[in-house]
């Protein structure tokens, strides 16, 4: 018995339209994901006296706690012209360290000495929870290097392993960095409970790879199934 052509023919378009909207998912899969990394050139610039102290581009401190920092760091510019600003990005581009973005963005945002020179700037990646901070060369005579790191690694990142924290944690690094730069003694970092299991909260450089890796295989394993099927339907119907 001859298979009837017109429904070969209507089962062939059936199954085309299916391959081509198949690999027009894998296609957007491939371009979305690796466009939730943050480079320093997808950051905004700042305009001089620009009022934007806090660039939250990982979406987690509230409305509320954004405009009582921002207040509270206007202030402290008009007491001690040391500006601070803080930014939050959702996973960096391959290759980038937090640190070496911060240096970037400093430079990008700050490209002279004397536009450096009062500037503080702390970032931090809520991907990985991984933080650093840039001081310019006048903000140093009291935030030291050593305060700074405290505040990056210590002050920032406790409430995160408490819980991700995230409002808190930049409450907590602007009461500390404001107290320091206005020259008061320095209240130092939280204290830490020692049955907390800090492993548990930050995804080490494997991990990073090992995800890396899984959804490299996921996108070749979705290439693969949308080559294959069209070509198995094709040889079921007409062989």
């Amino acid at each position: 018995m001859k298979p009837n052509l017109f429904s070969i023919d209507l089962w062939k378009r059936h199954f085309q339209r299916m391959a081509l909207a198949f690999l027009s998912a894998i296609l957007v899969f491939s371009i979305v994901t690796p466009a939730r990394a943050i480079g320093v050139y997808e950051m905004p610039f700042l305009t001089p006296d620009d009022p934007m102290w806090i660039v939250d581009r990982g979406n987690t401190i509230s409305r509320i706690n954004e405009n009582q920092i921002g207040q509270a760091l206007s202030q402290l510019k008009d007491d001690t012209d040391i500006e601070v600003r803080f930014v939050t990005i959702r996973h960096l581009d391959y290759g980038e360290t937090m640190q070496s973005f911060t240096d970037a963005l400093f430079e990008k945002w700050f490209p002279t000495p004397e536009s450096q020179t009062n500037q503080v700037l702390l970032t931090l990646d809520v991907l990985t929870n991984n933080s650093a901070i840039h001081v310019g060369e006048a903000a140093r005579s009291t935030l030291t290097p050593e305060i700074a790191e405290s505040v990056a690694q210590e002050t920032l990142l406790y409430p995160l392993i408490k819980g991700d924290k995230y409002n808190e944690a930049f409450l907590s690094a602007k009461d500390r960095l404001i107290a320091v730069l206005s020259g008061e003694a320095d209240p130092g970092a939280p204290s830490l409970d020692n049955n907390i299991q800090v492993e548990g909260t930050f995804a080490t450089a494997e991990e990073t790879e090992a995800q890396k890796g899984d959804s490299t295989t996921l996108v070749i394993v979705l290439l693969l199934a949308a080559t294959v099927i069209p070509m198995v339907t094709y040889f079921v119907l007409y062989q």
